[in-house]
């Protein structure tokens, strides 16, 4: 029997609510031996007035008010199409690992919230399931045959998500069909497999890249959907960023449509950090880390000269969270240029006058520019077509080389200041490297997440932290919206106020490149 304890302010006497998923006891005689620990401790201590005393109440979901503003946004699962689908208990029951585990399996109430910091009236707001094993699975661990891969551009850490899906799979639920689908999308109906095994894949996360190989594009759903199918693969890991996550929900309805036992996982990939809802994406503490090395360099190689002028390049198409986390961890930067800032060249208040007052300061300076940064006015300068590639992603002109240019023919012009101009464009460089200790454990996190939701009949649904602990989440959540870095929030305040940069906020023109930018900011296609 389960009983909670329930406190009212209007009498000292004390109650038993049933059930509670907050505080559980056993029996009725555990209750009353915590009611007298209480009050031995003199929780309700009689010098507490009336009105000062505490309301203490715990409720289950059951009881609920129905004006609470809780809302749970769920994902699909596969006995929504398939009513009759058996279900069989969780092999994990029989871990060696998980014996020691005080509460193995997640509660189907547990749900984790999206706003944490809330007033005292606030409504309970959005939530989602959250991730973990369940104790019912939908599959037999002899009848699963996975399948992992991955698209898109490179991201520290891909290796470590593949080897621990593998290895989830492996060692927690006795799967031993697990197929490697090579090249992105287009492998499922163009390239062969890769059989997985954990001792495949034992070494993967040492390496950069993607064991899988990666494209871009190819997302053909009924070529894919009849490979699943013919192949007899139910369960199918999908990493990408958001158009590989729209390529994922597609697959997912198609499933649905033909009413296969097939599950979609998906583990969101950005080295940008620009997926919403979750807390970051993973291989971005790599990129920040790795970052510090270039501006390191860069810094070093503009105090060694006279009116050194070092521009380092960073990633960031529409999201400049790398180039300001780096910023903020350098401390080196005297100037940080994200997408999401508009700035202006010339003029009081513009890039060359900060440029030409910090060399009279110190002599030399270190800008840091995103690689979307100020794309509006380099495409108006170069004429540029405004051509995508295969992920529907608009080109990005290089904006690193462009700003050099600028800055040299500036300081050129009527001999105003002899500088010496140092670009340094580490992008590749980032994106290869094996993930840090960090992020490897970020991975292993993610893809033991997708197992257990995959095995517990979860579909068409992403996997992250949010608020720190992970979830399952809609995959037209992560999609919807790009996140980026919000120019009113303390973080950037934060940034502004280490490199005393100005906000490049004064000129009455940056409207119009905000709406430029905005523009630009249009969801990515598959």
């Amino acid at each position: 029997m389960e009983s909670a304890i329930s406190l009212s302010s209007s009498s000292s006497s004390s109650s038993l609510l049933l059930p509670s998923p907050r505080l559980r006891l056993r029996s009725n005689s555990q209750a009353s031996i915590l009611l007298r620990s209480l009050k031995s401790r003199s929780f309700l201590a009689p010098s507490l007035s009336r009105q000062n005393r505490p309301i203490i109440r715990s409720q289950s979901s059951n009881h609920r008010p129905l004006d609470d503003g809780f809302v749970l946004e769920d994902v699909p699962h596969l006995t929504d199409f398939l009513p009759n689908l058996p279900s069989y208990p969780n092999p994990l029951q029989r871990s060696q690992a998980y014996a020691v585990v005080k509460q193995t399996f997640v509660s189907p109430a547990d749900a984790v919230a999206q706003k944490v910091v809330v007033q005292d009236d606030s409504p309970r707001g959005v939530h989602f399931r959250r991730a973990g094993p369940r104790e019912k699975v939908y599959f037999k661990s002899e009848e699963v045959r996975a399948c992992i891969v991955t698209c898109g551009g490179l991201c520290p850490g891909i290796n470590t998500v593949i080897r621990e899906i593998v290895c989830g799979l492996s060692y927690m639920y006795g799967v031993e069909d697990i197929l490697g689908i090579e090249g992105g999308y287009r492998g499922f109906y163009s390239k062969n497999t890769l059989k997985l095994t954990p001792k495949v894949v034992n070494d993967i996360h040492k390496r950069g890249g993607t064991f899988l190989r990666t494209s871009r594009g190819g997302h053909d759903t009924n070529k894919i959907v009849d490979n699943i199918h013919d192949r007899g693969i139910n369960q199918v890991y999908i990493i990408g960023g958001d158009g590989t996550q729209k390529g994922a929900a597609l697959i997912c309805k198609e499933v649905e449509k033909r009413g296969l036992q097939v599950a979609v996982a998906g583990v969101p990939k950005t080295i940008d950090n620009d997926i919403s809802v979750i807390d970051k994406s993973f291989g971005f503490d790599t990129a920040v880390e790795e970052a510090q090395r270039a501006i390191n360099a860069a810094h070093v190689e503009v105090e060694s000269v006279d009116n050194g002028v070092g521009i380092v390049k960073l990633m960031g198409r529409y999201s400049g969270f790398i180039a300001s986390y780096a910023t903020l961890a350098s401390r080196d930067v005297d100037c940080c240029l994200i997408p999401e800032s508009p700035f202006y060249l010339e003029g009081k208040g513009g890039l060359f006058e900060f440029i030409e007052q910090r060399l009279k300061e110190n002599g030399h300076m270190v800008i840091v520019v995103a690689e979307g940064a100020g794309q509006e006015y380099v495409a108006q300068q170069m004429h540029a077509a405004g051509e995508k590639d295969a992920s529907g992603n608009k080109l990005l002109l290089d904006v690193g080389l462009w700003l050099t240019q600028k800055i040299k023919d500036h300081f050129a012009k009527g001999q105003q200041m002899a500088i010496n101009m140092k670009y340094i464009d580490p992008t590749y460089m980032i994106r290869a490297i094996p993930s840090n200790a960090s992020d490897n454990i970020y991975c292993t996190l993610l893809g033991h997440s997708a197992v257990h939701g995959a095995m517990a009949g979860y579909s068409g649904f992403t996997v992250g932290p949010v608020n720190s602990r992970h979830a399952y989440i809609p995959i037209s959540r992560v999609t919807e919206k790009q996140n980026t870095v919000s120019l009113t929030d303390r973080m950037w305040a934060r940034i502004l106020a280490s490199t005393n940069q100005p906000s490049f906020l004064e000129r009455n023109e940056l409207q119009d490149g905000v709406d430029l930018i905005n523009s630009n900011m249009e969801n990515t296609s598959i």
